[in-house]
């Protein structure tokens, strides 16, 4: 359906050499491929999400820097961040993964059926006459018979939630001296299972229908309500602030995409047909079958934190926080990279339901291209200046010199593991693309899930809040090989080799980066400038390391460069 760069003919399967990321070429003919302006269009859209993602991000950590400033590294901050599992949970289950993995999909066969009823209706009015055509929209229909029971059951997950708060709290932590602050900010957060579930629907149908700016923004509404609720607040009911900040912004999230949804699919009634006949049903169905493998998947995936935050519960007062503020900022280059493949999965989806899968094959090599590309070289930064972004972010008010050196320690650990995790976000989504049921994500999720448990047992004694983290990376490390090894022979045929060599030369380039960075960070003593320093420093020995080792998505990048210059001369 939709990729950029240039295609191979049909048939013809290029070698392992070839590269990931081609250099453009000239537009395509009609029937060779994808329009180019449907690639524009792409682009534009990653481009704008790009935007609000990172302006999402930013509220973010201008949001744990408040909570920092105000609360540190300690008991109150814990308690928070032990409710923070619930949001943290829900995002993933509701919003980031298991929602658009079933309902982007979804949405995309709604959206062809209603292209290929629509012609056929068409065809039925110009024989029997207007107003006689049998096929009911599928995607009202498809909204129809989801998001009411969707609503009552997350209504009633949010109410058993808030009056069980004890017993979770008690599951996740039972290391907490003190867990009444804890369950007294869960059942604040509790709310969230509804909200973010109601978002992540209106997200999945929005994005199906190629409108990806409401999508985009939910984040930066969420933390507005965060950060503009402890603000406000913090002095009169202090941590507890916070989680009621978390409850508005989630609601924040559904009234940002509200408009936009209701004009894609109006919730009026359908328009009955003549004769008394009843419509025939187009929606996709959502069976059991389909819910429980992404199901199982995404909570594997989050069970990761929980692994987590139940070992670092057995450690000294802040060791919760310094993982939380070092994982929430290791990631931020995962997040970018992912947005690549938000915004091309319903591409992938819509070839996949086509039968196109050549083209799917295309568009997902690339998208794990560009996605390594960013979130290596987001490596080599986190690598190198891990204890200049910790001060420059966090060091102020409660959150002390100690904490700023171990959360940087932290954070280099974590840092191993990104391509892992973005990885796993990239490959998860072709698996479900094709909207039928496939149990092995969650198979190579829960086997990563048991090499964490096992590791994180095995190193937290010893190292502390490193070992948790080098848990993290490798169970992490461990999902992501067995779904690049399975995506190839089950759904859609990358060539897996091409494909690690790509990544391999990629990570060398990020490890060279990284050792730059970490040489010439303390030649700077200011933070600030050694940080900006480094944004110059690392981006340029990644880019000269690549071309060194002949990366093909880096050497690519200068094709463009290099003809323009033949132009001008």
């Amino acid at each position: 359906m939709s990729d950029t760069g240039t295609e191979t003919e049909a048939g013809a399967r290029p070698g392992p050499g070839a590269p990931l990321l081609p250099a453009p070429a000239a537009p395509r003919e009609a029937g060779g491929g994808e329009p180019p302006r449907l690639g524009s269009f792409l682009a534009r859209a990653a481009a704008a999400t790009a935007v609000l993602t990172v302006l999402g991000a930013a509220l973010g950590l201008v949001r744990d820097q408040a909570i920092a400033r105000y609360f540190g590294a300690s008991d109150a901050s814990d308690a928070f961040l032990i409710a923070w599992t619930v949001p943290e949970m829900a995002a993933t289950l509701l919003i980031e993964d298991g929602m658009a993995l079933l309902l982007v999909p979804a949405f995309s066969l709604a959206l062809s059926r209603r292209g290929a009823a629509a012609g056929a209706e068409a065809g039925e009015e110009a024989t029997v006459g207007v107003g006689d055509a049998q096929v009911s929209d599928p995607v009202r229909e498809l909204v129809a018979a989801t998001l009411p029971r969707l609503f009552l059951l997350l209504s009633g997950g949010a109410a058993l939630l808030i009056a069980g708060a004890p017993w979770v709290v008690g599951v996740l932590a039972p290391g907490l001296a003190d867990p009444r602050l804890a369950v007294d900010c869960t059942r604040l957060t509790a709310v969230t299972v509804l909200t973010f579930g109601i978002t992540g629907y209106f997200s999945a149908a929005l994005r199906a229908h190629r409108s990806f700016l409401p999508p985009a923004g939910v984040y930066v509404a969420y933390n507005v309500g965060i950060i503009g609720t402890t603000l406000a607040l913090h002095a009169v009911w202090g941590v507890r602030a916070a989680a009621a900040g978390v409850a508005l912004g989630s609601m924040l999230m559904i009234l940002t995409q509200l408009p936009v949804f209701l004009r894609f699919v109006p919730l009026r009634r359908p328009r009955l047909p003549r004769f008394g006949r009843r419509p025939a049903r187009t929606a996709p169905p959502l069976g059991f079958a389909v819910l429980a493998p992404v199901i199982l998947f995404v909570v594997s995936r989050q069970s990761q934190v929980l692994v987590e935050r139940f070992l670092a519960s057995t450690l000294p007062a802040g060791a919760i926080s310094h993982l939380n503020y070092a994982q929430k900022v290791a990631q931020l280059p995962m997040v970018l990279s992912l947005m690549i493949c938000t915004v091309t999965f319903p591409v992938v989806a819509r070839a996949m339901a086509a039968g196109e899968r050549e083209k799917a094959r295309l568009r997902v090599e690339r998208d794990l291209a560009l996605a390594g590309t960013v979130v290596l070289l987001g490596t080599a930064v986190v690598l190198g200046y891990a204890p200049q972004i910790i001060e420059v972010l966090f060091q102020r008010g409660a959150f002390d010199a100690s904490d700023t050196d171990s959360t940087a320690q932290v954070m280099r650990v974590y840092a191993l593991g990104l391509l892992g995790h973005c990885l796993v976000g990239a490959l998860s989504r072709p698996f479900f693309s094709s909207g039928r049921p496939t149990w092995f994500p969650a198979f190579a999720m829960g086997t990563g899930l048991v090499v964490t448990t096992g590791a994180g047992y095995a190193l937290t004694y010893r190292f502390g809040v490193d070992g948790i983290a080098t848990a993290n990376a490798l169970g992490i490390s461990t999902t992501a090989l067995l779904l690049l090894m399975g995506l190839g022979t089950r759904v859609v045929p990358i060539r897996a080799r091409s494909v690690a060599l790509s990544l391999g030369r990629l990570a060398g380039a990020s490890l060279a980066a990284g050792a730059a960075g970490w040489a010439c960070a303390p030649l700077v003593p200011d933070p600030v400038l050694s940080l900006a320093a480094g944004c110059l420093l690392v981006p340029a020995v990644f880019l000269l390391t690549g071309l060194a080792l002949r990366s093909p998505e880096l050497t690519s990048l200068l094709v463009p460069i290099r003809r323009r210059f033949l132009d001008g001369r």
